[in-house]
C-alpha cells in the first residue's frame, strides 16, 4: 500500500438538507448479513433523536445465515459473496428496486481509537474559514501507519489559544486556532477484502462505517450521547464498544470474542453438535443460573447420533455453568479495555448492549455487575417497517449504518477518496467550510 491516498475510504456524502433518498445499507457479520433498503424523509429534529435530521421507513429486507465470515472478517470469498448476494436480492425484490450501492459496516480488523491536535497561527485580526481550512490540512499530516485504513475522521473540538470546547471559533480573535481530532482506523487486509466481497456482488460501496460507532448511532438516546454512554455491540465473533460523549463518537475499540465463543463452548461441553448448541443457547441459555435449574432437565443429542429424544439428559444448570464463564470473560476484557482509554471517565456510568449475543438473559445483570456501570438493553430508536426480528438489540448496527448519512457532514473528507467523498458540484469553497462547522457542531 503506497500513497496517502491508500489509508482512506470512501465517505458517505451527506444527505441533503430538504430532500428524500433511498440508500440501502449491507451489514455482514459473523452470525448474519443483512441488507436494509430505506425511504429517508426530511424531518424536524426530535428532542429525543436529536441527531436524526430525516425519518427513516424500511421499505426492503434481505437476510442470510453469515457464510464464508469469521470474527468479522472475510475467510471464504465465494461463499460471503453468495450470501449477500442473495440478502440484496431479497431486500430488492421486497422493496421493487434495483441496488447499485450500499454502505457497510466492519467490526474486524482489530479497531483502534488515535487521538491528535492540530494547530496554526490565525493568519488576521479574527479567525475565518481559510483558518479552518488550514487547520484541518495541517491535521492530515497525522501519521498513518501503513498496514492500517481511516474509517472515521472525526472532529470533537476546536480551540482557541489553548481554551478548548469551542464549537465555532469563526469571527473570535485569537492568535492560535487548534482542533482536536479522532481518526478511527482497522487493519487493511480485513477491510479491503470486506469491500472486493461487496464489489463482487456488483455493488458499490459508498462508506465503511465501524460497527460500535452505528450501533451508538442506534441505540443511543440524545440524552445518552450527550452526558457520555458508552456501547458495548456483543455480536457473533466480535464484540466492540464505542464511548460517545458530548454528541461525539469519541473512542472504539474491540475484542475477538463474541457469541459464537459460547455456542463452541456448549458444543464442546455437552459433547453435541454446533447446530444444536446453537439451539440450546436460544432456548434455554441464561448468563446467571437459578435456584431451581438443577431440576429442569435437557435433552441434548450427542454427536453424530442425530436428533433423538432422551439421548443425553443434562440439567439445565449445567448449560448456565458453561455459558457463565465466557459471558465474564467477554465483559471483565470490555472493561479492562474500556477503564485503560483515556475516555472511560466520559461514558459516565452508562453503558448500553446491543448484538445478538447481548440478548442472551441475564447478560444486563451481569453486565452491571462487572463493569460497574447502570446498563440497559439498547434497540434500534426511530425506524419503522422494520419486521418484529429487526427492532431487537442485533439490529442495532443494521439501523445505525441508515442514521449514519445523517452524519456524514461531520466526516474530515480526503480529497482523493471515493466519489462520495467529493463536494457536490457548483458549491464554493468556504460554503463547504461553513456547512462543515455547522453540521459538525
Amino acid at each position: 500500500m503506497s500513497g496517502r491516498s491508500n489509508h482512506w475510504l470512501p465517505r458517505a456524502r451527506p444527505l441533503p438538507p430538504g430532500r428524500g433518498q433511498t440508500i440501502a445499507i449491507l451489514d455482514i457479520g459473523s452470525s448474519k448479513i443483512c441488507c436494509l433498503i430505506a425511504r429517508l424523509r426530511p424531518q424536524r429534529p426530535e428532542s429525543e433523536l436529536a441527531c436524526r435530521t430525516h425519518s427513516i421507513e424500511v421499505v426492503g429486507v434481505g437476510h442470510q445465515r453469515a457464510t464464508g465470515v469469521k470474527r468479522g472478517a472475510i475467510t471464504d470469498m465465494e461463499q460471503a459473496e453468495r450470501a449477500v448476494r442473495l440478502a440484496v436480492d431479497a431486500a430488492e425484490r421486497m422493496a421493487g428496486v434495483t441496488v447499485e450501492s450500499v454502505l457497510v459496516n466492519v467490526s474486524s480488523g482489530r479497531l483502534e481509537s488515535d487521538h491528535y491536535a492540530a494547530r496554526v497561527t490565525v493568519s488576521g485580526d479574527a479567525v475565518s474559514d481559510n483558518d479552518i481550512h488550514r487547520v484541518l490540512e495541517a491535521g492530515r499530516t497525522h501519521t498513518i501507519q501503513p498496514d492500517r485504513v481511516v474509517l472515521h475522521s472525526l472532529p470533537i473540538a476546536f480551540s482557541l489559544d489553548q481554551a478548548g470546547g469551542i464549537s465555532d471559533p469563526r469571527g473570535m480573535v485569537g492568535r492560535e486556532l487548534g482542533i482536536d481530532m479522532h481518526l478511527v482506523t482497522a487493519q487493511a487486509a480485513p477491510v479491503r477484502n470486506l469491500v472486493l466481497c461487496v464489489e463482487r456482488s456488483h455493488l458499490h460501496v459508498e462508506a465503511v462505517v465501524a460497527s460500535p460507532y452505528a450501533a451508538g448511532l442506534a441505540a443511543l438516546t440524545a440524552d445518552e450521547l450527550e452526558l457520555g454512554s458508552a456501547c458495548i455491540d456483543m455480536g457473533g465473533g466480535t464484540t466492540t464498544f464505542g464511548v460517545f460523549a458530548y454528541g461525539r463518537f469519541v473512542c472504539a475499540d474491540a475484542i475477538a470474542i463474541g457469541g459464537h465463543h459460547v455456542t463452541m463452548d456448549l458444543a464442546r461441553g455437552l459433547s453435541t453438535s454446533i447446530e444444536a448448541a446453537e439451539r440450546i443457547k436460544t432456548l434455554y441459555g441464561s448468563a446467571i443460573g437459578s435456584g431451581l435449574d438443577h431440576r429442569d432437565m435437557i435433552s441434548v443429542p450427542l454427536v453424530g447420533e442425530g436428533d433423538y429424544p432422551g439421548a443425553n439428559q443434562v440439567p439445565r444448570s449445567v448449560v448456565t455453568e458453561i455459558i457463565r464463564p465466557r459471558v465474564e470473560e467477554i465483559l471483565e476484557l470490555v472493561r479492562d479495555r474500556l477503564r485503560a482509554t483515556p475516555f472511560s471517565a466520559l461514558a459516565g456510568q452508562r453503558a448500553v448492549l446491543t448484538g445478538g449475543a447481548s440478548q442472551l438473559p441475564g447478560v444486563t445483570d451481569l453486565a452491571e455487575r462487572i463493569t460497574g456501570l447502570q446498563v440497559r438493553m439498547g434497540r434500534p430508536l426511530g425506524a419503522s417497517g422494520l419486521p418484529d426480528s429487526g427492532r431487537g438489540p442485533a439490529f442495532a448496527t443494521t439501523v445505525g449504518l441508515l442514521v449514519y448519512p445523517q452524519l456524514a457532514g461531520i466526516e474530515r473528507h480526503d480529497r482523493s477518496g471515493g466519489r462520495l467523498g467529493a463536494a457536490a458540484a457548483g458549491d464554493g469553497y468556504f460554503a463547504r467550510v461553513g456547512n462543515w462547522i455547522r453540521e459538525s457542531f
